[in-house]
């Protein structure tokens, strides 16, 4: 039923008593990824070849939302509104906690959400439209595709032709063209204003106020014709009261490279000189005061630094101190925008704000199934072309475990004070844990090693560090605990290379030439005894 509330009480049966042990696999995650390598989620496909495997992904993501939030449901059965969001699109109202209940209930009325939806689809390149999927803080943190140009608004069919070569969109054809989008394009004068005006009311009526824009092109330009547009370069400034930050970040085709450097992200840098390229970094000033990053440097910073970054901005954004939302998008909102809604997701988990009660298979299990899988991520044609962006989202999350990605508003120092007595036990544990480069790459014998060990997977890890200046006496300490966000972010990171490792990674569709990715992850399964562990287990 449209708008139908689901209860958390009746998603929470069955989950797993808590205790001291390592949590468990996902039943389910061996059987999503296996499904997600195979074919490309078509909601209107949902009860055919493959539908019962859907609707247990369906199902489970429902169950996994249902633990922690109050939400409602808006059905796009058989594609009616988008044909590759999820046909169970989830609207989060409150978390279902009483005290969280108590202090922020949602005004929004899910029937006016669902008419704005309808009637603001055709302004976003392929019907994306703006769909909330993470509350934060009582924030909607929001999805979509780009605006739509010309060339999609008076012909979606060719245009989706022309835009993915005739092959990645064989689903966005004709029958996705309704009565109201043809008498929606006859208005010529008009039609921008139209679209565009019930997009802004969306946004609108979701409170978002920062729209990011991944996209390092200010228009998409295919056979000299303009086919999608972006808020940004709005010559109408319809969206001037919003504050946009253009925040270029490479394409899925950049990931070839990292695929071809045997997943290495470290010193990968983007060739910020290509044509196409057009589309300069600009963040408002006042909103890059407190992260103490050199903005005019991104063309140099490597995949890491820029993922990094990308990542501390956004996550500010969510965690100031207004109510206004956030609206994270790329070109089509299925590669660039997955992998920042999932590290969002991940990040603001791990600290313990979101999801509270999902254990690291869980929260893994839903933010695969929702956010990539059932959000139409093309992994097969991905997978195909070498475009290991997934990939690179989960094993990513070694990169974002230390304290300046956290969330949680707490007293931070900035430097340790000198002391003629030495350094305490607290002051050695606020120390930040220094990068250690290439030894944390997948690709390393000494990150099997090290991230793998009985002080790893533990509460505790062994890492020498200099304490005092040169020239003095040296002191030495060991790290005595990892914080909790490490933990779970690297549980997290083990349980997903596992799983791959037995699906997806080790028979790979178009494997590289050196076979890296085969060899690193049974490299991986031996180091951590997963070989020989079926996929069901997983």
């Amino acid at each position: 039923m449209a708008g139908a509330r689901t209860a958390a009480a009746t998603a929470s049966a069955g989950s797993p008593a808590s205790s001291g042990n390592p949590p468990p696999q996902e039943p389910g995650l061996g059987e999503l990824l296996e499904e997600f390598s195979r074919t490309q989620y078509r909601a209107k496909d949902g009860s055919g070849t493959g539908g019962s495997k859907v609707e247990r992904i369906e199902k489970r993501c429902l169950e996994l939302f249902g633990r922690d939030y109050c939400f409602s449901v808006i059905p796009n059965t058989n594609g009616d509104i988008c044909g590759h969001y999820p046909r169970h699109i989830v609207f989060l109202e409150y978390e279902s906690s009483e005290k969280e209940k108590d202090t922020f209930e949602s005004t929004v009325q899910v029937s006016k959400l669902q008419d704005l939806i309808h009637r603001s689809k055709m302004a976003r390149c392929r019907g994306r439209f703006v769909c909330p999927v993470i509350l934060f803080k009582g924030k909607h943190i929001c999805r979509s595709a780009t605006l739509a140009g010309w060339g999609e608004l008076y012909g979606r069919s060719g245009y989706n032709y022309f835009f993915s070569g005739g092959a990645d969109d064989a689903w966005a054809d004709v029958e996705d063209v309704t009565e109201e989008d043809c008498a929606l394009r006859s208005g010529d004068t008009h039609l921008f204003d139209k679209v565009r005006g019930y997009d802004i009311k969306l946004l609108r009526y979701l409170s978002v106020k920062y729209i990011c824009d991944l996209m390092v092109e200010n228009k998409k330009v295919k056979f000299g014709m303009n086919v999608t547009s972006s808020e940004k370069v709005d010559k109408a400034q319809r969206y001037a009261d919003f504050t946009l930050l253009s925040i270029p970040y490479p394409g899925c085709e950049f990931f070839k490279e990292y695929k071809d450097r045997d997943y290495m992200a470290e010193g990968l840098i983007f060739n910020w000189k290509q044509d196409y390229v057009d589309a300069p970094l600009s963040i408002p000033d006042f909103l890059t005061h407190s992260l103490n990053i050199d903005w005019s440097q991104y063309q140099c910073w490597d995949l890491v630094q820029q993922t990094q970054n990308y990542l501390k901005l956004l996550l500010s954004l969510v965690n100031s101190d207004d109510d206004s939302g956030l609206l994270v998008h790329c070109i089509s909102g299925w590669d660039r925008t997955p992998l920042f809604i999932s590290l969002l997701r991940l990040s603001l988990w791990a600290d313990g704000l979101i999801h509270t009660s999902l254990k690291p298979a869980e929260i893994l299990y839903l933010t695969v199934a929702y956010d990539w899988f059932l959000f139409g991520h093309m992994l097969v044609d991905r997978l195909s072309k070498g475009e290991e962006i997934f990939f690179f989202c989960f094993n990513f999350l070694k990169h974002i475990t230390s304290e300046e990605f956290s969330a949680l508003k707490t007293q931070r120092r900035k430097s340790l004070p000198a002391r003629d007595g030495g350094f305490t036990l607290e002051d050695i544990c606020m120390l930040r844990r220094k990068d250690r480069g290439s030894t944390t790459s997948l690709g390393s014998d000494f990150s099997l090693v090290m991230e793998n060990s009985p002080g790893a997977t533990g509460s505790f890890t062994y890492e020498a560090v200099e304490l005092v200046p040169a020239g003095a006496p040296t002191q030495a300490a060991w790290l005595a605990a990892l914080s909790d966000r490490e933990t779970r972010l690297q549980e997290v990171r083990s349980a997903f290379l596992a799983a791959y490792s037995s699906t997806v990674g080790l028979r790979a569709v178009a494997p590289s030439p050196s076979g890296a990715i085969g060899g690193l992850l049974e490299q991986f399964a031996r180091g951590v005894g997963l070989r020989g562990i079926s996929s069901n287990a997983l």
